[in-house]
Order: structure tokens, then C-alpha cells, then sequence
């Protein structure tokens, strides 16, 4: 099994594939990111089907990169004859065309010689991998099930057989392109090679016009701008959905039980992206977010759910896959999630500070917006005194989380600040400026451990929570006062696991068996943190460290095993990469700032 580091993201913003270093989609769900995969070898074995081109025997891969600016991979492997390179994509703007709704190009090219290469076209459908009927139409070769056919096109002469080897000769100077298209409910429509691969070229030349739009003063910038494509790769465009990731069941430890399904919107998620895209100028993506959200929501109001699918639905219950082995037997894979069923009061933090971020920035909001704010805050009001399940979904008893109450004050906070500039009737405002300081006055009391000099992870606990990393951002404490810096500190030192990595919790207290990686956003909040308490220079370090441990194509999973590096979890993960954003905002804010290194202890 290729590591998980390995893969490249290929996306048209309605699914996306997983493509490997040896040229293989493993994971490619159909019609959209929460459909039944076609190609699901990644966590489902060789029997869930692949769809892979490249060279015809073992080859180094001596360049892998994107295009700069762009969502196409570039692979080049060394052959006996000469250099073989697969440059792909996925044709993101169909709109207004006779055009499939997914339509992956692939092209192969030689330089230096004349390459052999391969193709290996296995398809299968959902749970129980079945095997297409095949047909074959005009030049095209057309695999269906049903409502979803799949086509395969090419501008070689050797038709390609389902389930074998077909042999491709390439030629300096003459490559050969290779068009998959899925159609769901609709008739397939065949596009020849010529023109879908013109249309990935014109694709390039979008995505490059809107890499220019992102604000050219960031620190990392290149770090920043392929974290911004991915996450609006993982936008779902025909809702705005955020998409947490477009994988399920990658393992958390490989071999290990805490496999879960993210192919699920969570507002949480969405909220972050919209402080990413808002603070790097791109004003639409925010606003499309929020309008997402709202959308979403409008059922449960004024609940907030943790996650929604990509429509604005409950979940489907959580169930496990019959027979699938898993990523390096990683087992169980699974569909739906059953945190769905959890609450988690921190969320309405992460939504109103959003809703904060854009007035903030000159964008008023709409009366209906305003209109949610008011119903989440009041929720706030009714709720916070309540136990919950925390940000990190653990499967145990509710409990007093210090970070859920800190973004429940969050949520006060800000929807308080919102309303200097928009209405609100005196009775309420004096209601959640009361709920404000009697929940801070507890946070204070309660949430924090005063022999320790640290907030903990929950009232009368000596443990820490890495979430709490976002308290300099909050104003529940001055960024420089001993609590927050103490707390910070502590943190790091305490949940350390080797270099720039945290663990989120003490490892193995969340009531499941094993263990965990280290988890990635974490770190990029330390850097936030940092930065935000005036210690620049210690956050920019940790950053640059943390940019040398992205994949070589500057992706990033959920977690990493401290001991090898290893990326794990579901990939690439939406979270972490807002979180980069976000720790590159904070870089640049205080970039004029002079810098205070304070040695930890």
C-alpha cells in the first residue's frame, strides 16, 4: 500500500480523485464526494478497483509537482526508453456546456525516447465492488450501473480491456490523452480527446487567474495559495458545501480502530474557511461559505448541527463496510458518521466570530443573517451551562469542556460586537451581556487550574486541550496576561510530540482503544498562538518547520506519527490547511510588530 503522502488531489469542486506516485486513482467517488467510489482500492483493496496509467515496468519518479497556480498534476518517471510524464486533471467549470459533470483528462508524454506504458482500467461500484457491464461506443469504451455509466476515451489505437493490461506506446512528440467521463441519471456525453484536453488547458488558465486574486503580501505565500486551492477543490459548488475531506476510514495509527467518514460538511469547517478566504481578499468564497451555512442550518435553527451532508441533511447512521480490509488493514471502514448526534457547543463560537470577521471587514449582514446570529446566540444563552461532547467528538459521556464554554463566550462576545452596527432590542443585548460575564467569570474559576498557571480541558481536570490554543485570539484574557501565555506554554510542552507536533489531547484519553497521531491543525494553532502573544519570530520558525512536513506536493492529512513522519487520517484535510491559512494571517499581522522570543520551559 502507497503511504498516504504519496497521493495527489485531483478535483472538479463536485468530487475528487486520489491519484498515487505510480499513476493510480485509488479513490474516486461517484456522482459527488459522499457517492459510492468507482475507485476505492485506497481503503477497499484491489478488488474495489483502480484506474492507473504509467510506465510499463518499475520506474522512478524523478518529478511530481502542480502546475504552478493551478489544480493539474505532473508526474515523470525515468524509463529505459526515456522520460514518461502523466499530466492530469479535472474539468471544473462545465456550466452552460454539453459537457459531463466529471471529466478527467489524463496525457501522457515522452521526451528522450520512446516510453511503454500501461493502462489499468478496473471499476468497481460501492459496497460490494461490483463489476460493470460494458459496451462499447464508437471509439469510446462505456461501463455502467445502472444510473451511473463511466466512459473511457483515447486518442491511442489499442482499445483498453476492463480488468487487464493494455499496452501504450508513446512517442516524442505525439501523446496520447485518455478522457474518463461520469454521468449519474443523465446521458453520457463523449468528448473527444482533442477537446478535453483544451478544456483542462482553459481550466488552468482559471485557476491561475484566481490564484492572482489572493493577496500578494502573505507570508509562505506558495504554502498559502495551494491551501486555498485545495479547500475550494473540497468546496462542493453546487451547494458551497466545505467538504472536511474527500476520503473515509484513513486511519488516525495505522492498523488502528478510529476510522471515520469525512466526506461531511462541518460548520465548524466552514466558518474557518471563511476567516481564510475573507483574509486573503477572495470576499466571494467567504460569502459563499456563510450563505452555505445558513442554508444549511435553516431546518435546525436554532441549533446548530456539528456536521450536515453536502445537501443540508442528517447524516446517514454510521455503518460499517462488509468485507473492506482498510488502509494497511486499518479496519472498520466506514459510511455516515455518528457524531452527527452529538452537541458540541463550541461551534456556535466558530460561526458568529465568522459572522464577526466579515462585518469586521465593511460587509455588513443581511437582516436574514442577522437574523440566524441572533437565534445562535440566543441558543448560546440557553445552553452554555451545559455539559457537551467537546470538539473533538470523543464516543464518551458528556462533560464541562473549558474550549466549548471558551468559544460559547466567544459567540457572546462577538455577536455583541456585531450589534454596535446592527440592530438588536435593549431586553436582548442585556441578556447576552449578562450570560457573557457570568460565563467568563466561571471559565476563570472553574476552567483553570491555578497551581498549574493553565486552562485545562475540562472543569476540575489536570488536563490540557490543544484547542485551548485559540485562547490569545479570544479576548476572554489579554494575549500577554500570565493566564494566556501560561496556558500556551503549557501546551506546547505538555502535548509536544517531537519538533513542531501536538497531540490534541493526552494520547489514549478519549475512551477508545489505541492511540493517535499527532494531530496537524493543532500546530498551525500554536503558530496563531504565537504570533498572537508577540513571539513572531519562535511562530515563524515553527511554521517553516511544519512547511518541510506537507507531502511533496504541499498536501496535508489530518494527523502524523510523530516517530516517522508519516501522514495520517483522512486526506487532504480540509481543517488543516484553513488552519495554515490562518497561521500565515497571523504571521503578517504582527509582521510589523518587533519580535519577542520567550524561551519555554
Amino acid at each position: 500500500m502507497r503511504p498516504i503522502a504519496d497521493y495527489g488531489l485531483l478535483g472538479d469542486t463536485r468530487t475528487a480523485a486520489l491519484v498515487s506516485g505510480d499513476g493510480s486513482v485509488d479513490w474516486l467517488c461517484a456522482p459527488r464526494f459522499d457517492g459510492d467510489p468507482v475507485f476505492g482500492r485506497l481503503v477497499g483493496g484491489a478488488e474495489a478497483g483502480s484506474f492507473r496509467l504509467g510506465p510499463a515496468a518499475g520506474a522512478p519518479v524523478v518529478s511530481r509537482r502542480y502546475l504552478p497556480g493551478t489544480a493539474t498534476l505532473e508526474t515523470t518517471w525515468a524509463t529505459p526508453g526515456g522520460r514518461l510524464t502523466l499530466t492530469e486533471g479535472m474539468v471544473a467549470e462545465v456550466s452552460g456546456r454539453m459537457l459531463p459533470a466529471t471529466l478527467l483528462v489524463r496525457r501522457l508524454s515522452a521526451e528522450g525516447g520512446v516510453c511503454e506504458a500501461v493502462v489499468e482500467l478496473d471499476p468497481r461500484l460501492g459496497e460490494d465492488h461490483r463489476r460493470p457491464r460494458t459496451s462499447c461506443r464508437g471509439d469510446a469504451l462505456v461501463c455502467s450501473w445502472g444510473a451511473l455509466a463511466l466512459s473511457l476515451g483515447c486518442d491511442a489505437p489499442a482499445p483498453v480491456e476492463v480488468g487487464g493490461r493494455t499496452p501504450v506506446t508513446v512517442t516524442p512528440g505525439r501523446p496520447v490523452t485518455f478522457v474518463l467521463a461520469l454521468a449519474h441519471r443523465e446521458p453520457i456525453i463523449q468528448v473527444p480527446p482533442a477537446a478535453a484536453w483544451a478544456l483542462l488547458l482553459a481550466d488552468q488558465d482559471r485557476w491561475r487567474a484566481w490564484c492572482a486574486r489572493i493577496a500578494a503580501d502573505l507570508p509562505f505565500r506558495e504554502a498559502v495559495v495551494r491551501s486555498l486551492l485545495t479547500l475550494r477543490l473540497l468546496t462542493y459548488s453546487p451547494s458551497g458545501a466545505p467538504v472536511a475531506a474527500p476520503t473515509t476510514s484513513l486511519p488516525e495509527l495505522a492498523g488502528g480502530s478510529r476510522n471515520w467518514d469525512y466526506r461531511f460538511a462541518w460548520p465548524r469547517d466552514a466558518s474557518l474557511g471563511i476567516g481564510a478566504f475573507l483574509g486573503v481578499g477572495l470576499v466571494e468564497e467567504a460569502r459563499s461559505f456563510l450563505w452555505w451555512l445558513l442554508h444549511a442550518s435553516r431546518l435546525h435553527r436554532p441549533r446548530l448541527p456539528v456536521l450536515l451532508t453536502l445537501d443540508g441533511r442528517r447524516p446517514a447512521p454510521e455503518r460499517t463496510l462488509r468485507g473492506w480490509p482498510g488502509y494497511a488493514g486499518s479496519v472498520p471502514v466506514q459510511v455516515g458518521n455518528g457524531a452527527a448526534d452529538q452537541h458540541q457547543l463550541d461551534g456556535y463560537g466558530w460561526v458568529v466570530d465568522a459572522a464577526w470577521l466579515l462585518v469586521q471587514s465593511g460587509h455588513p449582514l443581511y437582516p436574514e443573517t442577522w437574523r440566524a446570529v441572533r437565534g445562535f446566540t440566543d441558543e448560546v444563552v440557553r445552553r452554555w451551562p451545559e455539559p457537551d461532547a467537546g470538539i473533538w467528538e470523543v464516543r464518551g459521556d458528556e462533560a464541562h469542556h473549558v474550549h466549548s464554554k471558551l468559544m460559547a463566550w466567544t459567540a457572546l462576545d462577538r455577536a455583541l460586537r456585531i450589534a454596535r452596527s446592527h440592530r438588536l432590542p435593549a431586553r436582548q443585548r442585556r441578556r447576552w451581556e449578562a450570560a457573557r460575564e457570568a460565563l467568563g467569570a466561571e471559565l476563570r474559576e472553574r476552567g483553570f487550574d491555578a497551581d498549574a498557571g493553565t486552562y485545562t480541558r475540562t472543569y476540575g481536570s489536570r488536563d490540557l486541550d490543544a484547542a485551548l490554543l485559540v485562547l490569545p485570539l479570544t479576548g476572554l484574557d489579554p494575549p500577554g496576561s500570565d493566564r494566556v501565555s501560561g496556558t500556551v506554554d503549557a501546551i506546547r510542552r505538555e502535548l509536544g510530540a517531537g519538533g513542531p507536533l501536538l497531540y490534541r489531547y493526552p494520547p489514549g484519553h478519549d475512551g477508545l482503544p489505541g492511540t493517535e497521531g499527532a494531530f496537524l491543525p493543532c500546530s498551525f494553532w500554536l503558530v496563531q498562538a504565537l504570533a498572537g502573544t508577540g513571539r513572531r519570530a519562535e511562530a515563524v520558525e515553527l511554521f517553516e518547520e511544519l512547511w518541510r512536513r506537507a507531502t511533496g506536493l504541499g498536501l496535508y492529512a489530518e494527523e502524523m506519527d510523530p516517530a516517522t513522519g508519516e501522514h495520517l487520517g483522512n486526506f487532504p484535510q480540509a481543517l488543516t490547511h484553513a488552519a495554515l491559512v490562518q497561521a500565515a494571517l497571523a504571521l503578517r499581522e504582527v509582521s510589523a510588530r518587533p519580535a519577542v522570543r520567550v524561551p519555554t520551559a
